[in-house]
């Protein structure tokens, strides 16, 4: 006999009958549907139609005007009857038939796109595809089912797996690539998250571009394509990585960021180098967005060279009540203290005196800090990240940096790469920063291409800082929303204009730059006295010597 616990498991209104169809056990849905059951009470006081179904195990039965059809289960000595209301089912039925057709409007959906549209699950296994995928690629949609992403690569169908990417990084990844027919595609693989927000499925959008590179050509050629259009295929042949507020297309920033987000949870110090204005500071506030001290502690930053040692003691440390004239009766914590759990950013880390680099060494060893004027050490949970656009070893060399601080300092050396040799990031900085500004002071100012063309070939020696000061200094005086070379402040464009024939500002500023180079070879010795005296880096000069065939005569 089916047990009472059993039966009230069952997920449907749930009945046992003996021989002579009397009640044994019921469950508790039962009684929900049809009211008070009792044991021993005959099937037919309950139901006004319980008839079976010859040949079948299905019965229809009727109680104060409800359908319901059970089925009989088991058969023992007993017989187990589970059942269900009629309109419950027809209900399904209805839904069932809703879900159907929205399948249908799905599929048809995916199999009209313009873009070919190719489904996977997180395994690579093709799950879907359409018909639009074959124009692109010219091979049979059929061809793809049941096959792995791995397989596609392996023959030479795919390049590259924006799918493995998606899987891998988690987010919408895309790409430009030039598939199996010879056509340039633009590939966006967007990740669809389960319950567990685990990766399930990668939708992934192949458009073709060849069309809109035969539209771009033959409108530039016309000179009719409007500005509009010149920013959106600017866009698709351009794309860019962004970060958040970080924008770089060069491979060199890509490894920075990528080395930073690596390093982002590990409790290192780090040691930033670059110029001034290259963006040290953000890189910092980067790590500790991309980590799990930003969930934990504060983001502090403090300018070693900007605050004078007596001050910059008692700032970074803190200070005991009555430590000095002047100071709070209350006392003081320090930035260490305060930035605990998180992260304290120490620009300018080369100007630090010794005396505090001493305590900092002894933060970096200990792990605990003590303030001025105090008797006793506290502990501190901070991790540090330096910066400095001086030479610290040459300082560490002449007594003026101590070396076992560099070497505490120097755990994770990141350098950042000035931005006249990552000349590929000026543009999208350019797009960046004149929204940022359009957006600050409601504008809609645009630069013209011989604006953008000295923007790329300008050394830029304050870097970022630099440009993006030049950028709004031009936008909020430009009188035009398109702003030509000739609003170029004059400490920009001196000499530009100085040349007995028309030719373009590239061509004029590669001769400028190659007559100052080969002057400052037939003086000096040797590229690093070039560099120092151009004041650029050596690997600057040796690859303008190299470009514009320049020799040493000794």
């Amino acid at each position: 006999m089916v047990s009472t616990y059993s039966i009230e498991t069952v997920p449907f209104p749930g009945i046992v009958l003996d021989q002579d169809d009397r009640v044994c056990t019921f469950n508790s849905l039962l009684s929900s549907h049809i009211g008070e059951v009792k044991a021993g009470d005959q099937i037919s006081d309950i139901f006004s139609v319980w008839e079976k179904t010859p040949g079948t195990k299905l019965v229809d039965a009727v109680h104060d005007g409800k359908s319901f059809l059970f089925i009989e289960s088991c058969r023992e000595q007993h017989h187990f009857f589970i059942g269900i209301e009629t309109a419950f089912l027809a209900e399904l039925a209805k839904q069932n038939k809703k879900l159907e057709k929205m399948n249908r409007e799905l599929d048809t959906v995916i199999e009209n796109s313009y873009d070919g549209i190719y489904i996977t699950d997180s395994k690579g296994d093709t799950w879907k595809t359409n018909s639009a995928i074959e124009r692109i690629t010219g091979i049979p949609k059929e061809y793809y089912l049941n096959k792995n992403v791995d397989e596609l690569v392996d023959r030479g169908i795919l390049k590259n797996s924006v799918t493995k990417k998606v899987v891998e990084f988690g987010r919408t990844v895309s790409y430009v690539q030039k598939n199996y027919a010879g056509k340039e595609t633009l590939l966006t693989g967007t990740p669809v998250f389960n319950e567990e927000n685990e990766v399930e499925k990668i939708v992934t959008n192949i458009r073709d571009l060849s069309d809109l590179n035969e539209l771009q050509e033959e409108l530039t050629k016309l000179n009719q394509l409007n500005d509009r259009y010149k920013k959106e295929l600017s866009h698709l042949k351009n794309k860019h990585v962004q970060l958040r507020s970080i924008v770089t297309q060069s491979s060199q920033m890509k490894a920075v960021y990528e080395t930073a987000e690596r390093i982002a949870d590990i409790n290192a110090t780090v040691l930033i180098l670059g110029e001034t204005g290259v963006g040290k500071d953000v890189l910092a506030k980067y790590i500790y967005e991309k980590g799990t001290r930003s969930k934990e502690g504060e983001f502090l930053k403090i300018n070693c060279g900007a605050i004078p040692p007596d001050l910059l003691e008692s700032e970074l440390f803190g200070y005991e009540p009555g430590a000095f004239t002047g100071a709070s009766q209350k006392g003081k914590p320090g930035m260490f203290e305060i930035a605990d759990k998180g992260i304290l950013f120490m620009d300018e880390v080369g100007e630090l005196p010794i005396k505090l680099q001493i305590k900092l060494l002894q933060v970096l060893q200990e792990g605990e800090i003590q303030r001025v004027g105090g008797l006793h050490t506290k502990k501190v949970d901070v991790r540090i990240i330096a910066a400095t656009n001086r030479n610290l070893e040459k300082m560490v060399a002449e007594g003026g940096f101590r070396e076992d601080l560099y070497y505490r300092l120097k755990v994770i050396p990141i350098h950042i790469p000035p931005l006249r040799e990552r000349s590929d990031d000026i543009l999208p900085l350019v797009r960046l920063f004149l929204n940022q500004i359009n957006d600050k002071y409601q504008l809609n100012k645009e630069f013209d291409q011989n604006l953008k063309e000295f923007l790329l070939s300008y050394e830029w020696p304050g870097n970022i800082r630099e440009l993006y000061n030049l950028i709004e200094r031009m936008a909020v005086t430009a009188k035009s929303d398109k702003i030509p070379i000739e609003n170029l402040p004059p400490e920009h464009h001196q000499g530009v204009w100085e040349t007995n024939e028309i030719i373009s500002l590239k061509e004029a500023t590669e001769a400028a730059e190659q007559e100052i180079i080969s002057t400052a070879v037939k003086k000096l010795e040797n590229t690093y006295e070039v560099a120092r005296a151009l004041k650029t880096s050596q690997p600057t000069i040796v690859r303008k010597m190299k470009k514009y065939k320049i020799k040493f005569d000794h």
